[in-house]
């Protein structure tokens, strides 16, 4: 079996048609003294560099992982299978950390 997250969905990459969500609790904010944007959670702040930051811009919990890659891939003009790849581990970072969720 395959570890949960405390939402009983299973740690697993994301597959095309899964959506993504920022959890409640969970937001983006822009640090004014440290002129950078971090990503705060209960207990814990993480530090975006610009690429996590252009990713969990693209996260609005209606957006599918297809079609997040796909804006992504157009804009900063990449191919698509290595946005794929990249903001897949990055995202599936976030989902073990449990700091983004899937839809259900």
């Amino acid at each position: 079996d395959l570890p949960e997250n405390t939402s009983g969905q299973s740690l697993m990459p994301l597959f095309a048609s899964d959506v993504p969500v920022i959890p409640r609790g969970v937001r983006l904010h822009h640090d004014r003294v440290r002129d950078q944007w971090v990503l705060l959670a209960p207990e814990r702040t993480i530090s975006l560099d610009p690429i996590g930051h252009a990713i969990l811009l693209e996260i609005d919990g209606v957006r599918d992982f297809d079609t997040i890659t796909r804006a992504l891939a157009a804009k900063y003009e990449a191919p698509v299978d290595q946005i794929e790849t990249d903001v897949g581990e990055y995202l599936h970072g976030l989902i073990v950390r449990r700091i983004l969720d899937r839809a259900a």
